[in-house]
């Protein structure tokens, strides 16, 4: 699948911008550190978004999905507008992911065709030795060093994007942090939706998602 790059890089700055929170430039800046590859780099190996730039039109999807159901989400329950700060959904939506930006080395690899033959196909390897952090836990702390003024509630909703699927080698008390941050902040439950919505709907080609 291709991207317009430069349009959705130029979407992407203007939405964090548009929050006017301290060091958003300089994120961006790091962002595009050559040690990063956030704005180039897939959303995946072999599933949804698996090629250049699917990363960053990732990020945008969810972000439009987070922003939609914020709207749905305060029809029905004005009382949790105050919960739900746009600046606060922009930036957990758009920086949920950003621990992909330095894991996907471009290769290449057979893989079998449709009439059964074995060619040579553009892919990606996974490599974690950058910063084996983890994942939701790694885009919050990327997040602080590139100099964001970031909210404990936006680092909690960036952290547990992934909900029940980042637990099964956790412990307990990984369990009991995840209820505890979805109870005292509605952000973590509607980034975790969103994502969702946009890996396996929006995102869809009929196969199924993957890391």
């Amino acid at each position: 699948m291709d991207f317009n790059l430069k349009a959705d890089k130029a979407e992407f700055i203007q939405l964090l911008q548009s929050t006017g929170r301290d060091g958003v430039d300089d994120l961006i800046e790091y962002l595009e550190d050559g040690r990063n590859h956030f704005f180039t780099a897939p959303a995946s190996v072999n599933h949804h978004l698996n090629s250049d730039g699917g990363l960053l039109r990732h990020s945008l999807n969810v972000c439009h999905a987070a922003l939609k159901l914020r709207e749905l989400v305060i029809a029905e329950r004005p009382d949790l507008e105050p919960d739900l700060n746009k600046d606060s959904v922009i930036i957990a939506s758009l920086l949920h992911d950003i621990c992909k930006a330095d894991i996907y080395v471009p290769t290449r690899k057979k893989k079998r065709d449709a009439n059964g033959l074995m060619v040579e196909v553009d892919t990606y390897n996974v490599d974690y030795r950058n910063f084996p952090m983890g994942h939701g836990e790694k885009s919050a702390i990327m997040a602080l060093w590139g100099g964001l003024d970031i909210t404990q509630e936006e680092l909690l909703a960036i952290r547990w994007h992934m909900t029940a699927w980042d637990l099964p080698f956790q412990s307990v008390e990984a369990g009991k942090n995840i209820n505890t941050a979805r109870d005292l902040h509605p952000l973590c439950s509607l980034v975790q939706l969103a994502d969702g919505i946009a890996a396996n709907l929006f995102e869809h080609d009929g196969a199924d998602t993957n890391y």
